[in-house]
């Protein structure tokens, strides 16, 4: 798998690849939490979906959650670029000082996800689920009665903000990141469609009961990788010709691409009724959002945090200006651009309840 392929396909599936790569970090512990009798917002009920996660540090230091984008898992956001600048000795997650919690979300990682058997027959379940699961994992599996910090990447940011209006009292201090807490729309939510609409329309699909994977999966997800994340200058300096190009689409076309098409196809179209505008006032914690000038997805001309951040006290934008170094949607998977702001407002924020 090349760095390249990497970085197109964006923070989310970047956590996922890197995983393998993942650091040692202090007291690290991975498992799955059974979740009895759990309700999705459709009505169905499964009697157990498993919730895996990871854990750094001690249990009894203060609490952070640290949230995924689509396609990643936990563990994979241990990677170097974003967990080996933050989780280490001294820096601004130390686990040695924190207890770094690291939630697979449903459908990702070691939680139930359709390639357990269920298919395209498992519910169709979306981001409220998702943080549904969280904290029922942080509360009943973890026994974690307030949190320092949620911070989420990409979808992760999204379910922050979420999380801000479900749970206003369990967290101090929230930063969502590559993300924003408007409905899903526009070429964020057209091209999302596509990647869901391609995977269906394939005949290799089979309704979701093939016996090898569609197609369809892997080039619509370079498509839609390769539209939304990566940056224009730097994917200018990458493919400075039309036969660089070339030799990195095809590059990112042959390579190695691991998964499962429904598992994929549900993570994508869990995002369709995301909308928090309505909820913004119930937010009690310290927010922090960190958004790159080049991304495609959360474009910031559109003016979209300027609005809603007016409604939120204790809030403000970091907004990472663009360069041919930074990555489009995929900047903000590279904490060493925001890693110093974080642990500035940790240090400041005020601390809201007890763990």
């Amino acid at each position: 798998m090349t760095r390249f392929f990497s970085l197109f396909l964006g923070v989310a599936l970047t956590f996922f690849l890197a995983s393998a790569d993942a650091q040692n970090f202090s007291n690290r512990k991975e498992g799955v939490w059974v979740a009895k009798d759990f309700r999705f917002h459709t009505g169905e009920v499964m009697p157990e979906l498993n919730v895996g996660y990871t854990t750094l540090g001690d249990p009894a230091n203060e609490a952070v959650v640290i949230l995924h984008g689509t396609t990643g898992t936990g563990t994979g956001m241990l990677n170097p670029a974003f967990g080996g600048e933050l989780f280490g000795p001294g820096q601004a997650l130390d686990a040695s000082k924190y207890f770094v919690i690291l939630p697979d979300a449903i459908g990702t990682g070691r939680s139930s996800k359709p390639s357990n058997g269920l298919r395209a027959k498992f519910p169709r379940y979306n981001y409220d689920d998702m943080v549904s699961a969280q904290f029922r994992l942080l509360t009943e599996g973890l026994n974690v009665k307030h949190v320092r910090l949620i911070l989420g990447n990409s979808m992760g940011g999204m379910q922050v903000w979420l999380w801000g209006m479900t749970h206003p009292d369990f967290m101090d201090v929230m930063v969502p990141m590559a993300s924003m807490p408007s409905e899903m729309s526009g070429r964020n939510w057209m091209m999302r469609r596509l990647i869901t609409d391609s995977i269906r329309n394939d005949p290799e699909w089979m309704g979701g009961n093939y016996t090898t994977q569609p197609r369809s999966w892997q080039f619509v997800s370079v498509f839609y990788a390769t539209a939304t994340s990566g940056g224009n200058q730097a994917l200018q300096r990458l493919a400075s010709t039309r036969e660089k190009a070339d030799q990195l689409l095809d590059q990112r076309l042959k390579a190695a691409f691991p998964g499962d098409a429904n598992d994929h196809l549900y993570q994508w179209d869990s995002s369709r009724d995301y909308n928090p505008l309505a909820n913004l006032e119930k937010i009690k914690a310290t927010v922090l959002a960190i958004n790159s000038a080049d991304d495609e997805r959360n474009p910031p001309e559109l003016g979209v945090m300027d609005k809603v951040l007016k409604r939120i006290p204790n809030s403000r934008l970091l907004l990472i200006p663009a360069s041919d170094q930074t990555a489009g949607h995929g900047t903000t998977g590279q904490a060493k651009w925001w890693k110093a702001e974080v642990e500035a407002l940790l240090k400041a924020a005020p601390r809201r309840g007890q763990k």
